[in-house]
């Protein structure tokens, strides 16, 4: 089996796995992580949003072979509880999470899109995040929480 280097949150992992191993199997497996979540396993939820490269991806559909050298930030990297990244201090700021199964996906997605576009309008936000889900039905105060951290980031 082939081995692969994973760069994830500013560390280095060498894995045994078949090439198109979803990366998401490998953090949560492999590397004993609990971010990302596994939500659909089809690259239609966002619960598995890591940054490859500052790009948001799925890891559910992405082949471990793909991350391999590249740098893959999860939740855990993003920021630190004593100081979080703008998207992850205005989740808390606005309470968004409830059970926040899906928070990883909307934060990640969130962070990699204000990192592009730095005053965005609230319709180019709903864009960005269009194809994420939250069952609690917390989108109201997901999009001012992404409206916040927009706003401190400017």
């Amino acid at each position: 089996m082939p081995q692969y280097t994973l760069r994830v949150d500013g560390r280095a992992h060498t894995i045994e796995a078949d090439a198109d191993m979803p990366l998401l199997y490998a953090l949560r497996d492999d590397l004993g992580m609990d971010n990302p979540h596994f939500g659909c396993g089809l690259s239609q939820c966002g619960a598995c949003t890591v940054h490859i490269n500052g790009r948001a991806v799925r890891s559910c559909s992405t082949p471990v072979s793909e991350a391999a050298g590249q740098t893959v930030t999860t939740l855990n990297g993003l920021g630190t509880p004593d100081k979080p990244h703008p998207v992850q201090k205005a989740f808390l700021e606005e309470q968004v999470p409830q059970c926040g199964y899906c928070i990883n996906g909307w934060v990640m997605t969130a962070a990699a899109f204000l990192d592009t576009k730095k005053k965005p309008t609230d319709a180019e936000i709903k864009q960005a995040l269009a194809g994420l889900k939250c069952r609690c039905g917390t989108h109201t105060a997901i999009l001012r929480a992404v409206r916040r951290a927009a706003d401190s980031m400017a």
